[in-house]
């Protein structure tokens, strides 16, 4: 009979945002027996990995914290990502999480043998009670399905894996793609190359954003006073939720319109010439792709260095970019903005459960799990931001400390039963059916292709308002799990 003992051992995967957060919480509910495996020599996940020119997060720094940990040394109100990064760092060495990762261990496979986890890494093989994957979400780099990309000769790289060594100034640079990544790099080096192309393939709509330094004044008074942060943290996260989280899964409502017009009076009031305005407009309602949020983007475009190729990519040749007419767009080097895999989660990790099933059985017509934590069949494994969660309408450190709280209720309940717990199958049917229904009623379904959707036309993300996420995650409903005999 499976049975899980008193003093268990948790294996995290992944130490970024949801996995320091997952250690730390772990500890504060007394358990002791913790790994963390990292594949890379540092933590810190989406921020270390991305550190592109420009690159800051699109949600308020005081709002993307930690709630435990308020930072009153936030330099501006969107703060760039080396920033981030540092607050990610100092945080764990604060709560002692550094000691418990191990560096430069990937995690190849994963089994369960009825008790527990076998948990083989790069160097080697462990045993856990409890997995809790915190692999994320925007981590596996896209890269296009374009004839002869390996054949440029210059410099050619992934926004997330920039190449700081390539000297931009007075070079000839394209960019394919204008998503969030594109538009901060757009921004950010259009000044500082000798010529700019820009190849888009969807016209976007750009929200308008200032970004603010955080005065000092304001910085001694966060130093001070800790509550002013916590205040400013809860009024702001109130402000996303009412504006835009709840506004995105209801396409009727009329802060979308209100965000719309903010977006159109953006591009007709910054773009003056007629042809670039209307190549620039897209065809499909705001915030049916993820929001583009910038301070600088339409005037980055209007630089008369800087040119916006709306023809279609047909190959990359050695000299350049050549397009569906004919043109060749010679480059010195070429970035690519093109997003990421959002369907891996916990792959290409080797996942077997109960009776020999395979992780990439159960996931081959798209990732599953209820609530996005659990998954029938896989007991004691839980994911932070796993699959149809709230990525991109929630704040996601926010989403994660919820759902750390929430797997740590059913940690508890299987220790209590002395069993390993997962979901029902029942219930994740249940859960996946009312899930695509309430996505019809989204501004993602309204037309236009996104990332958002998968291969099937459906959204896969969170469809309801935050205040139901927060209703589940309060507490599990144990008719919903069963324990492993």
């Amino acid at each position: 009979m499976a049975s899980t003992p008193a003093r268990p051992r948790f294996a995290i995967v992944g130490a970024g945002v949801a996995g320091v957060l997952a250690a730390i919480k772990l500890r504060e509910a007394g358990f002791d027996d913790i790994v963390v495996y990292e594949k890379a020599d540092r933590l810190g996940g989406t921020w270390r990995d991305n550190t592109y020119p420009g690159i800051a997060c699109d949600v308020p720094s005081h709002l993307y914290s930690y709630s435990f940990a308020p930072n009153p040394e936030w330099s501006h109100v969107f703060s760039p990502g080396a920033e981030i990064q540092r607050y990610f760092e100092t945080v764990a060495t604060a709560y002692d999480v550094d000691p418990l990762i191990c560096f430069g261990e990937e995690v190849r496979s994963l089994r369960f043998d009825g008790n527990g986890w076998l948990v083989e890494t790069d160097a080697r093989r462990d045993r856990a009670d409890f997995v809790i994957a915190a692999t994320g979400v925007l981590h596996h780099p896209r890269y296009p399905d374009i004839s002869g990309l390996d054949t440029f000769r210059g410099p050619c790289f992934h926004t997330a894996r920039w190449d700081h060594d390539v000297r931009l100034e007075g070079a000839r640079v394209g960019v394919i793609g204008t998503g969030s990544s594109g538009v901060q790099v757009i921004g950010a080096i259009a000044n500082r190359v000798g010529r700019l192309v820009v190849f888009q393939r969807t016209a976007q709509w750009v929200l308008p954003a200032e970004n603010p330094p955080i005065s000092a004044d304001d910085r001694a008074r966060f130093r001070a006073d800790v509550q002013a942060m916590q205040t400013l943290r809860a009024e702001l996260n109130r402000g996303f939720v009412e504006n835009f989280a709840d506004a995105v899964v209801d396409a009727g409502s009329p802060i979308l319109q209100r965000v719309e017009e903010l977006c159109r009076a953006n591009l007709e009031g910054t773009v003056a010439d007629p042809d670039l305005r209307e190549r620039l407009r897209p065809d499909y309602r705001a915030a049916c792709k993820r929001l583009v949020v910038s301070p600088n983007y339409y005037e980055s475009l209007c630089l008369p260095h800087v040119q916006v190729i709306d023809d279609p990519i047909a190959s990359i040749e050695p000299a350049g970019v050549r397009t569906a007419g004919g043109d060749l767009h010679e480059l010195d080097a070429l970035v690519l903005a093109t997003g990421f895999q959002i369907d891996r989660f916990l792959r290409p990790i080797d996942v077997t459960g109960t009776v020999g099933m395979r992780l990439d059985d159960v996931w081959s017509d798209g990732p599953v799990a209820y609530l996005s934590v659990s998954m029938p069949g896989f007991p004691n494994l839980f994911m932070l931001n796993g699959p149809n969660g709230p990525v991109g309408n929630f704040p996601l450190i926010d989403v994660a400390e919820m759902q750390c709280d929430y797997v740590l209720q059913l940690i508890d309940s299987a220790l209590g039963r002395n069993a390993p717990v997962s979901a029902t199958q029942e219930a994740t049917d249940r859960f996946e059916a009312e899930r695509i229904e309430a996505t019809k009623r989204t501004i993602w379904v309204s037309g236009c292709r996104s990332w958002y959707l998968d291969h099937r036309g459906i959204p896969v993300a969170w469809p309801w308002p935050m205040a139901r996420f927060r209703e589940v995650m309060a507490a599990p409903d144990l008719r919903d799990y069963e324990y492993a005999e």
